[in-house]
C-alpha cells in the first residue's frame, strides 16, 4: 500500500518518540521532525540523543527536546514527573511512538532466566503500559492524538525460541486493542506497527549470519509510520499493521 501524507502534515505536533537514539526511533524522530512536528527524543544514552539532536537542528527542522530515562529502572513517579515536565514544556502531547524495545535472550522455553524474562517484559510492557498511562490525559488534550505500539512478526505467531521477546510482543498488541477499544469515542488514534526484517542493531544480535544489506532502512518503512502519526490516518483504529506486508499470489501465479 501506497501511504499519502502531506509534506507539512505534522506541523506544530509535538511527538514523544521512545528509544529515538537509533535504529527505527532515530529515524522516525528525524521524519517526524522533517514534517514539521517538534520531536521528543526519549533513550538511555544521552550522547546518541544529542547525536540526533544536533542533526535534526543542522537539517533546519523545529528544535526537538531530549528527556534521558532507562526503561529499565523508571518508576510510575518518572513517568508522572516526565508527563509534568512535557506539559509544562509543551502544553500538550500530539502523539506517542512506543519505539524502544529490548530483544532478551533467543534460548528454548524451558532455558529461557527469569532475570532475562523479566527484563524484556519490564521493557517492553510494563515501562510502556506505566509511561503510556501518564502521558494519557496530555495526549486526550491534542485535537488529533496518536499513540503507536512497536509489534513483530512473532506478537501475531509464536515462534520457537523466540520466548520472552515474542511473549512481550503479544501482550503489547493486546495492550494496543485494549486502550483502542475504550478510546474508541474519542479523537485519540490507537495502533501498533510490525515494521518487519529492518537494518538496525537488534536485528543484527536476533540474526547475526543474515546479509543486512538484503533488508529494508528505517528510512524505506517511513511511510506507515508518518501515515499512522499524522491526521490521513484518523480512521484507522486499534490495527497492527504490517510495515512489510508480505506480496499475496495474483490470479495469475504459478506458485504452488
Amino acid at each position: 500500500m501506497e501511504y499519502q501524507i502531506a509534506a507539512d502534515s505534522l506541523k506544530d505536533r509535538v511527538i514523544l518518540v521512545t528509544g529515538a537514539g537509533e535504529g527505527i526511533g532515530r529515524q522516525a524522530a528525524i521524519s517526524y521532525a522533517a514534517h514539521g512536528a517538534t520531536v521528543i527524543l526519549l533513550g538511555r544514552t544521552v550522547a546518541k540523543l544529542e547525536a540526533v539532536y544536533d542533526e535534526i537542528e543542522a537539517l533546519g527542522y523545529p528544535q526537538p527536546a531530549i528527556i534521558p530515562l532507562d526503561l529499565m529502572g523508571a518508576t510510575k513517579q518518572n513517568y508522572q514527573d516526565m508527563a509534568e515536565t512535557i506539559e509544562g514544556q509543551f502544553g500538550h502531547l500530539d502523539g506517542v511512538l512506543h519505539n524502544a524495545g529490548l530483544l532478551g535472550v533467543l534460548s528454548p522455553f524451558d532455558q529461557l532466566g527469569e532475570d532475562t524474562f523479566d527484563d524484556v517484559m519490564q521493557v517492553n510492557v510494563k515501562a510502556q503500559f506505566l509511561m503510556t498511562q501518564a502521558l494519557m490525559p496530555l495526549v486526550k488534550k491534542a485535537q488529533d492524538g496518536r499513540i503507536l505500539f512497536t509489534s513483530s512478526s512473532v506478537g501475531h505467531q509464536g515462534r520457537a525460541f523466540w520466548g520472552a521477546y515474542a511473549i512481550s510482543k503479544f501482550a503489547t498488541e493486546g495492550m494496543m486493542q485494549v486502550l483502542a477499544d475504550e478510546l474508541s469515542n474519542t479523537h485519540v488514534r490507537v495502533n501498533a506497527i510490525n515494521p518487519g526484517g529492518t537494518r538496525t542493531g537488534m536485528r543484527a544480535k536476533a540474526f547475526p549470519a543474515e546479509d543486512a544489506s538484503l533488508l529494508k532502512t528505517p528510512a524505506d518503512i517511513m511511510p506507515l509510520y508518518l501515515y499512522l502519526m499524522g491526521p490521513e490516518s484518523k480512521d484507522v483504529h486499534g490495527q497492527c499493521i504490517d510495515a512489510q506486508p508480505k506480496r499475496q499470489p495474483g490470479p495469475a501465479s504459478t506458485e504452488s
